[in-house]
């Protein structure tokens, strides 16, 4: 029969004569035939098969096989024996190569013929020999493809125990050799088809035998970390990412990052490569992995890797947003990759050229999934250029790109950013190393200590939390300069982008401290204040004046310039600004205008006098004069007998910095106070008349509805020290009034009232008094209440003739103590005038801990508020706080601020406070603010900053929208961005040195217990642990203070 068979199969008969023949051949297999007929039935068949010429010869082959092989089951199993098989597998067949997948095919379907045979389990043994030395060999994906059907079908003959595992790396090390040339589609498929079925196998192997897994994994890792440039392990590997169970994924990426043998080299290869893996269009769960290791990486600080990554492969993952199949997982990662590296724009900007024409083509497709990963990648988009904002040129077009699709808010973005970055403990694995020493979770910067420095670090907190203030300061164009505003400018930019949890101003402190403060020691926040802003108004006039003579040349900064034009700018300050256009930045945001009034209670005649303030100081009022104040009580400024004129602080055009001392004024604050209480005349004394009295809103403001104490005492409110600020005083005794008119020294009436608010409206407690007796400063510890809405009565006119032409702005400083009547003169002018009351929100509060201005601590709370609050809720607020006062005096409740301000803490715009206590910034609430001295009675407010509520901010001249300033914040110099960049650089250097160093250490030291962390010795530069408490038994662990 075989005879007729390889006659029949070589003929030149039609193919269907041929397959009628076949038919009959097979059906005489059930017929007997001896030993040899049968082997020489299965010898055709078998040569057919492997070395048939075309389809038919193999097809009839196994058709005569099968059949033969069931009829004669005994005589087939002596065929197909351990040495035939082994033959095969080893020499080939006849000119058929060993590794011909036609001869894996024709054992795999002789094991289906004699499965239930005896002799197979011979077969089974010799296989999972030959199995592991065909794997060791490197077989092709068609034959590695193969021999995966083979022993998925035959679970036998996998090699079993130890040999399993070498097994499975063998395979793991064959798949890292697998290539693709072809670039055919069909190719690829099957290619892809062939690596599937072997990463199937390797997962049945794993669900099996469970102790192959971790050894395998161990062999993809040496794979893909391998620095050998001749060989590039296979993206083929992605493959078996999807079978790796996500429960390991914090055991194994842990003990891959922190493993001292694997080098850095290494680690930087095996990312890379699988951040290549993202190609693989069949592989879940790449991004999952490839994420957690760089998360890994950031928790164990090797930020040196992740840079060197994120540069290298971030156009390689935006490049893959093309591909639908791996869109998702490349959008993961490259979220990841970008939102993470927060330190410099460098990465976002590799990919910026790209944008534009990807949003283009996924608009103009208008699928629904193209739609929505846009969403997707706006949000993105919008994050980065809202932490890069200094580079309108690139991001013009990309914002005209996306401009209809959702914009994030400020809200969101922000904290995406913060849970993103490298140093975000959000973003360490659950059970990774601890917390890192980055920007805490509020993303506000602290401010190192220097010695004795919290003085300034809390005021520059505050400066930087007065939004139009920074945003103003960070918009000049400074390029070339050496101005204490340069440097300002550098440090808030640093405040704002560093990845630091705290920056080191020394540079600043250097330029900015007062030259008689002694270093190291303490000082008053609020001289500190007002040195700083007069010395940025001087400076700026001097610039201006210099831009004037020298328009054709650059704005030259240096101090020998500003030395010899320094006279050039006192003439110009003559003549008062009167345009917002001619002020210096520090009148257009803190500078408003005071109107003194003194009218002789002889003769009637008035003088008055405007002079420009950037701080009011206000005194508390007398303990006994509290409940019964009205306008006809005595009441002025408590610094000096000349009224409230030190306490709006006018830095004269003639003054030089270093002249006056602002700290001098305050030590006669209590003499001047009782001098004033025991030269009070009667009630009956005062003068009631319109021309005595020019502002009836004094009466009105003084508020005799105060909160009372338990005790029967009352808590003054701020509103209530500035009423008292504001209320008519009477001149007499020593203070008498020199009257023109009179010619003669005369008791008089003295009133102020501010003409013009400022944008931000300072205010200081004055709490250091000075004690005559004992010839020491004492502090004031009475609590104050805080409101969150402040109403600042102004009085605005409107002159006939300007006042400015009959009074001088200049104070002099030096002579304080000339009587008050010898600056005043009569003025002739006409004028009407227009009082309203002008809303400000609290925006930041500097608090001194204490006893004492010479010790102690500062700290300061502070938002954000810009100019934008809406003007209807602000309206509603004040008509409602009128409304609430005149029902409290008719029915004779309480002060409704409590009411108004218990409104406004259940709004959104309450809740964001911060904590600024040095180097430490800590989430707070209005709440704490308000209740700071009723917990801690030596913690006292000190410095407020109020921001006026405008319907429209006028100061911001440029718009969000106009896609200038992204973030809210205006771009960044080129210079300071590059400073910062540099330094954020260096610091994650830094960061992952001192992480290496602590490995080490941690090696070393098999005994180290440091509880929860926390610090034996106080912050760097710290005030230390007596610096505010002054014993009183307030320095417990869980203080704010210190």
């Amino acid at each position: 029969m075989d005879k007729i068979l390889e006659g029949l199969v070589s003929s030149s008969h039609p193919l269907p004569l041929k397959r009628v023949i076949v038919r009959k051949v097979v059906e005489s297999a059930e017929h007997w035939l001896d030993e040899e007929q049968c082997e020489a039935m299965f010898d055709l068949t078998t040569r057919l098969i492997l070395e048939g010429q075309d389809p038919f010869q193999r097809q009839v082959g196994h058709q005569v096989l099968e059949a033969y092989a069931r009829y004669h089951r005994p005589e087939f199993e002596s065929f197909f024996n351990k040495t035939f098989v082994l033959g095969l597998l080893q020499q080939g067949y006849h000119s058929l190569d060993r590794k011909d997948v036609a001869i894996l095919d024709y054992i795999h379907n002789g094991l289906k013929l004699i499965m239930s045979c005896p002799s197979v389990l011979d077969l089974f043994s010799l296989l999972q020999v030959e199995v592991l030395r065909m794997v060791c060999e490197r077989p092709e994906p068609q034959l590695c493809a193969r021999l995966s059907d083979l022993l998925t079908d035959f679970v036998q003959c996998i090699p079993k125990g130890k040999l399993s595992i070498t097994f499975c790396q063998q395979l793991v090390r064959t798949i890292g050799h697998f290539q693709c040339v072809s670039t055919q589609e069909k190719e690829l498929r099957e290619y892809v088809s062939q690596v599937t079925k072997v990463s199937n196998l390797l997962q049945n192997i794993w669900k099996a035998e469970p102790s192959t897994l971790l050894p395998s994994l161990q062999e993809v890792f040496a794979s893909i970390s391998s620095t050998d440039t001749s060989f590039e392990p296979s993206v083929a590997l992605a493959s078996l990412v999807q079978h790796i169970p996500l429960q390991m994924i914090t055991v194994l990426i842990r003990s891959l990052t922190t493993d001292p043998n694997v080098k850095d080299a290494s680690m930087t290869q095996a990312l890379c490569r699988m951040i290549d893996w993202l190609s693989w269009p069949l592989a879940q769960h790449v991004d999952t992995w490839v994420i957690a290791l760089l998360k890994g990486l950031a928790a164990v600080q090797k930020f040196t890797i992740l840079i060197d990554v994120t540069l290298l492969k971030i156009e390689l993952v935006f490049n893959r947003l093309w591909f639908p199949l791996v869109r998702p997982g490349a959008l993961a990662v490259l979220s990841h990759m970008l939102l993470s590296f927060q330190h410099s724009p460098e990465a976002f900007h590799l990919i910026i050229p790209y944008i534009v024409n990807l949003v283009h083509s996924f608009k103009s497709d208008g699928l629904p999934s193209s739609t929505a990963f846009l969403v997707q990648l706006t949000e993105l988009i919008h994050c980065m250029m809202y932490h890069y904002s200094g580079f309108p040129d690139l991001y013009e077009p990309i914002l005209e790109a996306i401009k209809d699709f959702p914009k994030p808010s400020e809200e969101k973005i922000k904290l995406i950013l913060n849970q993103s970055a490298w140093t975000s403990q959000s973003n360490s694995l659950a059970s990774c190393l601890s917390r890192l020493s980055g920007k805490s979770e509020t993303g506000k910067t602290g401010l190192i200590n220097l010695g004795n420095t919290c003085y300034m670090n809390s005021i520059i907190q505050a400066l930087f939390m007065a939004t139009d203030f920074r945003r103003q300061v960070l918009s000049l164009n400074l390029n070339g300069c050496n101005s204490l505003m340069k440097k300002l400018q550098h440090l808030f930019a640093f405040l704002a982008h560093t990845q630091r949890e705290a920056y080191a101003p020394r540079v600043f402190f250097e330029a900015s401290r007062p030259p008689w403060f002694t270093p190291r020691s303490q000082q008053d926040c609020s001289e500190y204040l007002r040195f700083l802003l007069d010395r940025l108004h001087e400076e700026e006039k001097i610039l201006k004046v210099q831009s004037s003579h020298k328009p054709s040349e650059s704005l030259g900064c240096n101090e020998t310039s500003l030395q010899e034009i320094a006279n050039k700018a006192a003439v110009l300050t003559e003549s008062p600004c009167t345009s917002d256009g001619e002020k210096t930045l520090i009148e257009k945001m803190f500078g408003g205008k005071l109107r003194t009034h003194i009218c002789c209670l002889n003769c009637r005649s008035t003088s008055q006098k405007v002079e420009a303030f950037t701080d009011l100081s206000l005194a508390f009022c007398p303990s006994s004069s509290i409940e019964n104040m009205s306008f006809q009580d005595p009441a002025s400024s408590p610094n000096t007998p000349d009224g409230g004129l030190m306490q709006a602080d006018i830095p004269g055009p003639s003054e030089e910095p270093g002249v006056y001392n602002p700290a001098k004024a305050a030590f006669v604050c209590d003499s001047a106070m009782n001098e004033r209480m025991l030269g009070s005349p009667s009630d009956e004394f005062c003068c009631t008349e319109n021309t005595c009295v020019p502002s009836e809103s004094s009466r009105i403001l003084v508020n005799k509805d105060v909160p009372q104490k338990p005790g029967g005492g009352s808590t003054p409110s701020v509103t209530d020290l500035l009423n008292y600020f504001l209320a008519p005083e009477i001149l007499t005794g020593d203070n008498q009034y020199y009257c023109e008119n009179c010619a003669s020294l005369q008791n008089a009436e003295k009133t102020m009232q501010i003409t013009e608010e400022p944008e931000y409206l300072i205010l200081t407690l004055l709490r250091f008094s000075y004690d005559q007796k004992y010839h020491v400063r004492r502090k004031i510890l009475d609590n104050v209440s805080l409101p969150l809405v402040l109403e600042l009565p102004v009085k605005r006119t409107t002159s006939f003739s300007s006042l400015s032409e009959s009074w001088s702005i200049d104070v002099d400083f030096t002579d304080i103590s000339e009587n008050l009547a010898k600056k005043l003169k009569p003025s002739g002018t006409e004028e009407t005038c227009c009082s309203r009351l002008v809303p400000y929100l609290l925006s930041s509060v500097v608090v001194h801990s204490g006893i004492s201005s010479e010790s102690g601590h500062y700290y300061s709370y502070a938002r954000n508020i810009t100019g934008t609050e809406s003007s209807y809720q602000m309206c509603h607020q004040s008509e409602t706080l009128a409304l609430a006062s005149s029902q409290s005096h008719l029915l004779g409740r309480n002060s409704p601020g409590a009411v108004i301000e218990q409104d406004l803490e259940n709004k959104e715009m309450s809740k964001e406070w911060f904590l600024f206590n040095d180097s430490r910034v800590t989430f707070t609430s209005f709440q704490s603010v308000q209740k700071i001295t009723s917990r801690f009675p030596k913690d006292t407010a000190y410095v407020l900053l109020y921001k006026k509520q405008n319907s429209t901010n006028s100061l911001s001249g440029n718009s969000s929208t106009s896609g200038l300033w992204v973030n809210g914040d205006p771009p960044l110099q080129k210079e300071l961005m590059d400073a910062i960049t540099k330094d954020n650089k260096l610091y994650l250097q830094e960061q992952e040195l001192n992480a290496r160093a602590r490995a080490l250490q941690a090696a070393s030291a098999s005994c180290s217990f440091r509880p929860n962390g926390f610090d034996d010795n106080d912050p760097p530069g710290s005030c230390g642990p007596t610096g505010g408490g002054g014993g009183g038994g307030f320095n417990t662990v869980g203080r704010l203070v210190f």
